[in-house]
């Protein structure tokens, strides 16, 4: 139970496949919460529906939050004072719980079949009523500790056969609670149906266990998606007949995740669709093989992604945009979080990503480079990869299309861009091509940009011909290219030998248009 002041969130997924990229949203808010506060952020695994159980996905769930960065102070694969943390390993606490409220009242048996519950419902959808639901009313015309004598009740148990335990859903009661979120949220006890605590097999359903394990572990505060929000009046009603009110923790229901376009709740469906993961990470489906992209193995940093997710949702309210998680745990304010589903923009995404690849050191992205042209069957040292990171890594999104950048680089140019030719060369183009490359070819300083820089400029000024006017073709016949990064640097990666070879080739392969 609650052990004083101390701020106390949990994260509680289901072990049933990948955790989705909202899942993370919420793991995060929690975490920038508790950490904000000063708290404790726990992760327990809600596993009570064993036929959705996918093998692998527990340890999904505890590789996708340590990989953004979200460190569990207590619960699931570290350990605590409260476990176990896992709900299939705590059974004997529901069923004493659900036992105490049968015992109370406040609960009962009910044995009806598959059948019977389907029969109720085109009975009450034929008589047009306001909801087809096993509740107050339509109870009483159940099979159920109830409606049964109670020699009849034991008998069947004796006999083994299958039963649940319900809620006895108070008939005319107003059920309040106050959303941190969403303010003040009343209904009428009369729209809460009897719903099952303790299924056939033994097992708790989310309501009864996620409610006595947030009493249990010292919940302070209930951060969830919005989905959890019409279930939430029939929480506070758990809480109640527990005896729980007092200490039963505050709760937020945060916005849905609205496909790109902002219409309806996100879906693994519009992610193929558009192209772009849902996923943290890729996951493997254990049973058919099939393969969904992460957000990792596409190429978004850790950093770029928690940045991304904390502004789904919420606003800090300035102009900021570039969070660190020191900063978001700073900034962060569950009252600033809005009500109105936030849209999943990936272009938004990328545009983060492509700030945090600015920010990286070259020395972290080199490998990646190094490997990939080595793998392409290109000489590259690590010296020259940094050099190739530092010219190009504030033109792309993700650190692996550096390499694709960097083809003018490590190809001499087999075409020339035809537009750029016909305009750009000409005899001047020709003249300064041939004045620079005989100033390289006597040049025997440190083929460094600013040495390049300074040969260039001296070359063209001997010629007597204005530098910008032969840039774009100086450029063409070095990358075959009209536009691209900074010539300089690039001559400097390429070397002197392959800079005065490219100029050679595109003096003998240009021609001038008439």
């Amino acid at each position: 139970m609650n052990s004083g002041s101390e701020i106390r969130v949990r994260f509680a997924p289901s072990p049933t496949g990948p955790l989705h990229i909202g899942g993370v949203r919420t793991a995060l808010y929690n975490y920038l919460f508790a950490r904000k506060m000063g708290g404790k952020m726990l992760l327990r695994i809600e596993d009570t529906d064993q036929n959705r159980f996918v093998p692998g996905a527990e340890d999904y769930i505890l590789e996708s939050l340590r990989w953004v960065g979200i460190e569990i102070d207590e619960g699931q694969g570290v350990g605590g004072p409260h476990g176990p943390y896992r709900q299939s390993e705590r059974r004997e606490i529901y069923q004493k719980e659900a036992q105490r409220l049968i015992d109370e009242g406040k609960a009962y048996y009910a044995f009806d079949t598959a059948e019977e519950l389907d029969e109720m419902r085109r009975r009450l959808e034929a008589a047009n009523a306001p909801a087809a639901q096993y509740n107050a009313i339509t109870r009483m015309q159940m099979r159920n500790s109830l409606t049964m004598k109670p020699e009849d009740v034991r008998a069947r148990m004796e006999a083994g056969e299958p039963y649940v335990i319900r809620l006895k859903t108070p008939r005319k009661e107003e059920v309040r609670l106050n959303d941190l979120i969403r303010g003040w949220v009343n209904v009428h006890s009369s729209a809460i149906d009897d719903k099952v605590l303790l299924k056939s097999d033994g097992l708790p359903t989310y309501h009864l266990a996620n409610i006595v394990d947030d009493h249990l572990m010292g919940i302070t505060h209930v951060i969830r998606g919005e989905e959890w929000l019409p279930s939430a009046p029939l929480h506070v009603l758990l809480y109640r007949y527990l005896g729980w009110e007092s200490t039963m923790p505050q709760f937020a229901h945060l916005p849905l995740l609205l496909k790109p376009e902002g219409n309806g709740k996100l879906s693994k469906r519009d992610a193929d669709l558009g192209g772009f993961p849902i996923f943290p990470l890729k996951w493997t489906d254990p049973f058919t093989g099939q393969e969904a992209r992460g957000f990792r193995e596409d190429g978004y940093l850790p950093e770029a992604t928690v940045n991304f997710l904390a502004l789904l949702g919420w606003n800090p309210g300035t102009e900021q945009e570039l969070f660190t998680m020191e900063e978001l745990i700073a900034t962060f304010d569950i009252a600033q979080v809005h009500k109105a589903g936030a849209r999943f923009d990936i272009q938004k995404a990328k545009w983060f990503n492509h700030q945090y690849v600015r920010q990286r050191p070259d020395a972290e992205l080199a490998p990646t480079v190094q490997q990939q042209a080595e793998a392409a069957g290109f000489d590259c040292p690590l010296e020259k990869a940094e050099k190739i990171v530092a010219l190009l890594k504030g033109r792309v999104n993700f650190a692996r299309e550096i390499f694709d950048e960097a083809s003018t680089i490590f190809n001499a140019p087999a075409t020339y861009d035809e537009a750029i030719a016909t305009s750009k060369w000409n005899d001047d183009a020709v003249k300064a091509v041939t004045a620079f490359r005989d100033a390289l070819l006597a040049f025997e300083g440190d083929f460094v940009a600013d040495n390049i820089k300074h040969t260039l400029s001296d070359a063209m000024q001997q010629a007597g011909i204005k530098q910008g006017k032969i840039m774009q073709a100086m450029r063409l016949a070095l990358t075959g290219l009209g536009a691209g990064p900074d010539l300089m640097l690039t001559m400097e990666i390429i070397g002197k030998a392959e800079t005065i070879a490219r100029l050679e080739k595109a003096l003998g392969s240009l021609q001038i248009s008439i």
